[in-house]
């Protein structure tokens, strides 16, 4: 997938725009010829149009043959929209992410009887472990990368978005607390000596400080 902006401003253009929403209201995936007739552009015109769509992750490609028998040709090249799901948020938001660990944590509280509380936080510092894995060994670039706007202040880490803002305004002490063990995964999973998660809760920032030892005290400092 493309940055997401770039995909979404990739639809300003009124006829890529057009050619986006008549693949997408298709049952079967359509030849370049086809939607070229479909919206009255040049084939040339279409098809460049076409594959920016398929270069910005908005549509997909796949090659059937429309005609059988011997000498049918080479298989078509046809376009269908993309199954991957574009989101633009900004600030950065992760709505999603939240609905899916409390359901999970909802979901297996109710066939074990643990509390519903314990297991979103065992959850959300399992994820934020597996987070790690694809994370910059960098404290500050793996905050950055969810979204969290880290910025160094007096030897500690300010996170000044918090992905999760409207819930966490609702449900202020639930999700701090999931918050706060999703970052202290985080952290222990890029192994991060040195640093550790906190709830701070402070107007216009994220609930959670992350503290660093003397010795760590320099923003260049990546663990």
């Amino acid at each position: 997938m493309a940055d997401p902006v770039a995909a979404v401003a990739a639809l300003d253009e009124p006829n890529r725009r057009r050619l986006y929403d008549l693949v997408a209201r298709q049952t079967a995936p359509i030849s370049k010829d086809e939607a070229a007739r479909a919206v009255a552009l040049p084939r040339t015109t279409a098809g460049f149009h076409l594959d920016k769509l398929v270069e910005m992750g908005l549509l997909t490609t796949v090659r059937e043959r429309r005609t059988g028998g011997p000498g049918a040709g080479r298989p078509a090249k046809l376009y269908q929209r993309s199954a991957e799901q574009i989101e633009v948020s900004l600030p950065d938001r992760r709505y999603e992410a939240a609905s899916h660990l409390l359901t999970d944590a909802l979901m297996e509280a109710e066939s074990t009887g643990e509390p519903p509380r314990e297991i979103l936080n065992r959850r959300a510092y399992e994820w934020g472990a597996e987070l790690a894995g694809a994370a910059p060994s960098s404290v500050l670039e793996a905050l950055a990368g969810f979204g969290f706007e880290p910025r160094f202040q007096d030897g500690s880490i300010l996170l000044r978005n918090c992905p999760f803002h409207s819930l966490a305004h609702r449900h202020t002490q639930l999700v701090c607390g999931m918050n706060l063990c999703l970052v202290s995964g985080l952290l222990d999973g890029i192994e991060a000596h040195g640093h550790t998660a906190r709830l701070a809760p402070s107007p216009d920032h994220c609930c959670v400080r992350v503290d660093q030892a003397p010795s760590s005290s320099s923003p260049s400092v990546s663990r």
